[in-house]
This record gives structure tokens, sequence and C-alpha cells, in this order.
């Protein structure tokens, strides 16, 4: 009987890989992203890409799972509930606004992968174990805090042409009245029983 090794093949090694991909879709951002955008950054003709990846749709879903898979959640069970779930607000809420065209794959359950929706339900049973919560009530928690973070992240941040500066006064003013508002929706979450 013959054990196959794993030895490293002569030559170039291979250059299009998941991880490759997404760091250049990375690079590039979700909305600008094109083919031969990543192809180039890769060293590759945006043919060979397409060897890996069927279509334009289907590039920007893998760059959009890596970084949700990238992405550090905060630990439940550090304070309170709802404690956590402002950190989990602005945690998530940090990486919308680095991840410009990220949202709509975090919102909408059909530009959600099935990698992306497991990751989701084990993040809601660390919830509910850590808070001693009924799974579809740390469904619920979290959910709605997400939905309306995502959202507002979107839209605030959204680019503004030259009447958008990071620092700005207004920038601090979003940042307050954000943060005042998940606040508010928290509170009001945990007072809710649906």
């Amino acid at each position: 009987m013959t054990i196959a090794t794993t030895s490293p093949r002569p030559g170039r090694p291979p250059s299009i890989t998941r991880e490759r991909i997404a760091d250049a879709g990375i690079a590039l951002g979700l909305p600008a992203m094109t083919f031969t955008g990543v192809a180039a950054l890769l060293g590759v003709s945006h043919v060979a890409l397409y060897k890996h990846v069927a279509h334009l749709a289907a590039l920007k879903l893998l760059v959009a799972e890596e970084i949700f898979s990238r992405w550090q959640l905060p630990a439940p069970g550090e304070g309170d509930l709802e404690n956590y779930l402002l950190r989990f607000s602005a945690s998530l809420r940090a990486l919308v606004k680095s991840h410009p065209g990220l949202a709509p794959y975090l919102l909408r359950r059909k530009a959600t992968t099935p990698a992306m929706l497991a990751r989701i339900d084990a993040h809601q049973t660390q919830v509910a174990h850590a808070y001693q919560l009924p799974k579809q009530r740390a469904r619920w928690l979290l959910s709605t805090v997400a939905l309306h973070c995502v959202a507002l992240a979107d839209t605030a941040y959204a680019p503004a042409g030259d009447a958008w500066q990071d620092g700005d006064e207004d920038d601090n003013a979003i940042e307050a009245e954000f943060d005042l508002g998940m606040r508010a929706l928290v509170i009001g979450a945990l007072a809710m029983r649906p």
C-alpha cells in the first residue's frame, strides 16, 4: 500500500486561491470591483480568474463572505446583555463603515451564503447560552440590532462626493447620533417581548 504524501510541486506556486481573490477584492472594494481589476492585482488574466469564479456577482459574493468570516465578533458574556448588544452594534457598524457595499450581503437572505448563515446561527446560540435566553429571543434581539445598525451605517457612511470628509464636524455629530440611536434601539428591544 502506498501512502500519498504532499510535497511541493516544481514550478510556480498557484497564484489564484480563494484567499488571494478575497484579498484583491477587499483591496479594490465591493463597489469598484471588476474582474479585470481583481485579475490585475493577482497578476493573472481575467480569463484565468473566470476558471475560479463564474461571474462578477459570484466574485462579489465570495469577497463579501470572506469579509464577514474575517470579522471578529465581540465575545458574549462580558458584561450584561445591554452592554453586549451595544458592543455588537459598534463592531458591526465598524465592519460596514470599513467595507462599503457590504450591507446588502448582510441584510438580504438571498445574498447571504450558507457559511454566513451558519456563522450567524452559531453566534445566536452563543449569545442565548451566555445570557440564558431562549434561542428565539437571542435571534430576534441580534437580528433587530443588526438590521437597524447595518441599514443606518450603510446610509450614514455612504460616499457623498465632496460633501463627505472624515473627521469633520458633521462626522462627529453623526457618530454621536448613531451611538444614541443604537442605545435607544437596544433599550427598547430589551423592553419588548415579541
